[in-house]
């Protein structure tokens, strides 16, 4: 019987060893697969880095001002007795855009006028009475203070005629009118907006660092997300007196074209002022560079060699020193040389030692001034 249970144990042994053994021989050969096997190589888009002349810019945020602007207002009270514009419309220097009821200045004219009339009258009779004696010195003076007084009287009136017919003291374009025929207006009371925007201002706040840099005359390109892929150009042509004790900064003005009225006075826009010439450095895609609060950084394909020994062409991830954007671009000043070939799409599913089968059919914007389609 022992014999027995021996025979069992030493077979059951051998069967567990064998079972074990063929075991271990197949995780063996799963552990040479896994670290032989090499994954798929990612499609993804590249550009050749080249050394470009980075124009040297400062850019802040701005908002547009008329050279002129007014809300024309009664000068004096009176009903509408006229509205001699529409909302919106351009206009000339001089141009009637109201009228107020003139009937009573009208006919207190028309009573001064005689006055005046009957005055001049009797000064001329006083010249000749005082040529013959017949009269004093005093009656003549009396006479001469009534004449001016009666024609003053007689230009007052007409002067307050013509201050109830308002006009655009400037050429520019209406707002939207806040009159209607019949109102009664006070003195002071609004009755549209009028803005010159040919040319017109755009002012931008600088750090108090730049304002040597800031200068009259230098160029100023401003763009509007409103108005996608349409650039103004300018000047500076003014730059404030004092720096804003609050904010540390400096405002400067600009003055550029606006010939189709495009700029609108209060719209926010992107000033960018050209500090002259630029320097050196590599220009990419942005969308090349891979964001991480460690740090910035691109993928660099070059030749390399697998567990296997074969080589393939994989990436390899370089950290980079940034310069700013401009448009789809953004320099590089350390990180990557004239040459380097830099991943420009899919960087977000790559990883150091990946391999990559470049296909350049269709590339990311790479514009430093790009224009919408859709513009």
């Amino acid at each position: 019987m022992m014999k027995r249970m021996l025979l069992m144990l030493a077979v059951m042994t051998m069967i567990i060893g064998g079972l074990g053994f063929v075991k271990f021989q197949q995780i063996q050969a799963a552990i040479a697969q896994g670290a032989s096997f090499q994954m798929p190589p990612e499609a993804v888009t590249t550009i050749v880095a080249q050394q470009i002349e980075w124009p040297e810019t400062l850019s802040a945020i701005g908002s547009v001002a008329a050279v002129q602007g007014v809300v024309v207002s009664a000068d004096l009270s009176g009903t509408v007795d006229r509205v001699a514009f529409d909302s919106g419309k351009a206009v000339r220097q001089g141009e009637v855009l109201v009228e107020l009821d003139t009937r009573q200045e009208r006919a207190q004219l028309a009573a001064a006028e005689a006055q005046r009339d009957l005055a001049r009258t009797n000064f001329d009779r006083m010249q000749g009475l005082l040529k013959d004696n017949v009269i004093s010195r005093a009656e003549y003076d009396s006479a001469t203070a009534d004449d001016k007084q009666s024609e003053a009287r007689a230009g007052e009136i007409r002067a307050a005629i013509q201050r109830k017919r308002i006009t655009a003291p400037f050429s520019g374009i209406l707002g939207i009118r806040q009159v209607n025929v019949g109102q009664y207006l006070s003195s002071g009371d609004p009755i549209v907006q009028l803005q010159s925007l040919n040319p017109i201002y755009v002012n931008f706040d600088v750090p108090q660092q730049a304002i040597s840099q800031m200068r009259p005359g230098r160029e100023v390109r401003i763009t509007t997300g409103q108005l996608a892929g349409v650039e103004f150009v300018g000047q500076i042509t003014a730059i404030d007196s004092v720096v804003n004790s609050g904010t540390r900064n400096i405002q400067v003005q600009a003055t550029l074209a606006n010939p189709e009225g495009q700029l609108r006075p209060g719209m926010f826009v992107q000033a960018e002022v050209s500090l002259g010439a630029g320097r050196s450095l590599i220009a990419i895609p942005a969308t090349s560079i891979s964001y991480a609060p460690y740090g910035d950084s691109v993928y660099v394909v070059s030749e390399m060699k697998g567990p296997n020994g074969e080589t393939y062409r994989g990436v390899r991830q370089q950290f980079v020193k940034l310069e700013g954007a401009r448009g789809d671009q953004v320099g590089v000043t350390s990180g990557v040389k004239s040459g380097d070939e830099v991943v420009t799409s899919g960087v977000f599913k790559l990883r150091n030692g990946a391999a990559v089968l470049v296909n350049n059919k269709v590339q990311p914007g790479n514009n430093p001034r790009p224009t919408p389609e859709n513009n």
